[in-house]
C-alpha cells in the first residue's frame, strides 16, 4: 500500500479449527488479507496445524503456540518482537482465541478489544449482570455450584428454565427444565463439573445481529432469523438473512445491540449478538466478539454484495481508508441443516443434485450408509447442510428447505440394522 514502509503483518491467533466452516472462514480471511498486501503469521496447536494444510498453504508463517493460554501467547509474541519481528495487527477468528487476541494486542500496543471487556462478554453471567445494570432487559440468571444452588434458584424464579455451561459453544449441555425434578438429568448433560448457569427461559423468536466495528463504532451488516429444534434442546437448524422484520423492530434491535456493545466496551473486530423478541421487547442473549458461526459469513457475503468481511476488519485494525460499497443486505441467503430421523443410515438419494444446484453457496454431507444418526441434542449431531443465495430472504428460505427436503434418507432403527440380540 502506498505510504506503508513495509508490508503490514497480522498475527492470526488460533488460525482455524479443523472443521470445514472454520477452515472456510480462515481461507476467506487469508485471501482478503493477501489481496491487501497483508502478511499473516498464524499460531495454533500442532495437531490442528497438521490437520489444516490448506490454511497453512495460504499463511506466510505458522508457529506452534498454545493460543488457549494468553500468557504463553503474549510471551511468544513479545519474544518475537524482541527478535525484530514486527506485528501491525492481531486478530482471531475463533471464540476460544478472543481473550488471547485481546491480551496479545494490548501487550504489543496494538488496536484491539480491551481484555477485560472481552473476558466479561465471554463470561455469560458477568455479561448479563453488566447489561442488566445498564438497563437492558435480561433474563434472571444464577451461577450455580451444585444441585442445591439450582434448586434454590428455581424456587425463587419463574420457569421454565435453561440449564447451560458457563463457557461453551454449539448448544453443548444446553437443555430446558420445567421443574426441580428435571434438574439432575439436565446437569448430567453439562460437559464439565464446573459451576454452571440456570436462567429463565425467554419465550419469543430468536435472532442474531452480525456486524463489524469501524472506527470503534459498531456497524450492523444484517439481522439473522434463527430456527431451532423444539425444547428441551435448542440446536440451530436454520438461519435466514436478512430477517423479515418490520422496520420498527429492526430499528429497535439495532439500537439495543449497538448500545449494548458500546456499554460492554467492545470496539474492534466483528460481533455476533443473539437476542429474542419477547413481550418485554428486545432481550439480549449471548454477545460474541467474532463473526457468527453456522456459515453466516457465507450468507453475509451473498446478502451484502461486494462485502469483504475480513478485509473490512483488517483495514480498520490497520487504520487504512475504508473503500467499500453500501454495507447493507440487499439480497437473501439461508442455511438449512439436514435432519433425518435418528437411527442407522442405510441409503441417501438426491444429494448430488442438491449439491450441484446453481444457487447453492456451500453444501456438505458428512454421513454415509452405516453411520449412526443421533438425535439433535447438540450442534455436532447435525450431519449436513445447504447454504443458498437468492434475490430475497424468502426465496432463500424456501429454496433451502426444498433442497433439504428433496434428499431422501433411508434410516432404520439401530437394533434392526444390528440384528436381533443374542
Amino acid at each position: 500500500m502506498a505510504g506503508e514502509a513495509h508490508p503490514p503483518k497480522l498475527l492470526l491467533v488460533g488460525g482455524a479449527r479443523a472443521m470445514t466452516v472454520s477452515v472456510d472462514m480462515a481461507l476467506h480471511a487469508l485471501d482478503q488479507a493477501a489481496s491487501r498486501g497483508i502478511r499473516i503469521h498464524t499460531v495454533n496447536h500442532a495437531d490442528v496445524i497438521a490437520a489444516t494444510p490448506e490454511v497453512n498453504a495460504r499463511t506466510d508463517e505458522t508457529s506452534v503456540v498454545d493460543f488457549t493460554s494468553p500468557e504463553a501467547t503474549v510471551d511468544w509474541a513479545l519474544g518475537k518482537a524482541a527478535e525484530g519481528e514486527r506485528f501491525d495487527a492481531v486478530y482471531a477468528l475463533q471464540e476460544m482465541a478472543q481473550v488471547t487476541s485481546a491480551e496479545t494486542a494490548a501487550a504489543l500496543g496494538l488496536p484491539g478489544n480491551p481484555p477485560a471487556a472481552i473476558r466479561q462478554a465471554r463470561t455469560k453471567d458477568a455479561c448479563r449482570a453488566a447489561l442488566a445494570a445498564a438497563g437492558f432487559v435480561q433474563p434472571a440468571v444464577r451461577l450455580c455450584a451444585d444441585l442445591a444452588d439450582a434448586q434454590a434458584f428455581l424456587r425463587e424464579s419463574t420457569g421454565p428454565w435453561i440449564v447451560k455451561p458457563r463457557d461453551a459453544m454449539g448448544s453443548i449441555g444446553v437443555s430446558q427444565v420445567s421443574g426441580i425434578a428435571e434438574l439432575p438429568a439436565a446437569m448430567r448433560l453439562l460437559p464439565t463439573t464446573e459451576p454452571f448457569l440456570v436462567e429463565e427461559f425467554v419465550d419469543g423468536p430468536e435472532f442474531s445481529v452480525e456486524g463489524v466495528f469501524l472506527g470503534g463504532k459498531p456497524t450492523v451488516l444484517g439481522i439473522t432469523e434463527k430456527e431451532t429444534v423444539p425444547p428441551p434442546y435448542f440446536v440451530e437448524v436454520g438461519h435466514v438473512l436478512p430477517a423479515p422484520l418490520p422496520e420498527h423492530d429492526q430499528r429497535e434491535i439495532v439500537h439495543q445491540v449497538t448500545s449494548a456493545l458500546t456499554t460492554l466496551g467492545l470496539r474492534t473486530g466483528a460481533f455476533h449478538v443473539e437476542l429474542w423478541l419477547s413481550e418485554r421487547g428486545v432481550v439480549l442473549g449471548e454477545v460474541h466478539g467474532r463473526v457468527g458461526g453456522d456459515w453466516i459469513h457465507r450468507m453475509l457475503g451473498h446478502a451484502v454484495p461486494g462485502l469483504e468481511l475480513y478485509g473490512l476488519i483488517f483495514d480498520d485494525l490497520l487504520d487504512r481508508p475504508q473503500n467499500h460499497g453500501p454495507l447493507e443486505a440487499t439480497r437473501g441467503a439461508a442455511v438449512r441443516y439436514l435432519s433425518p430421523p435418528p437411527g442407522r443410515l442405510v441409503a441417501v438419494e438426491g444429494w448430488a443434485e442438491v449439491a450441484a444446484h446453481p444457487a447453492v453457496l456451500h453444501a456438505e454431507l458428512h454421513a454415509e450408509p452405516g453411520d449412526s444418526i443421533r438425535p439433535l441434542h447438540r450442534s455436532s449431531d447435525r450431519i449436513g447442510l445447504v447454504v443458498v443465495g437468492a434475490d430475497t430472504a424468502e426465496q432463500a428460505r424456501r429454496l433451502a428447505r426444498e433442497l433439504c427436503d428433496s434428499v431422501r434418507f433411508t434410516v432404520v432403527p439401530e437394533e434392526e440394522h444390528d440384528g436381533p440380540a443374542a
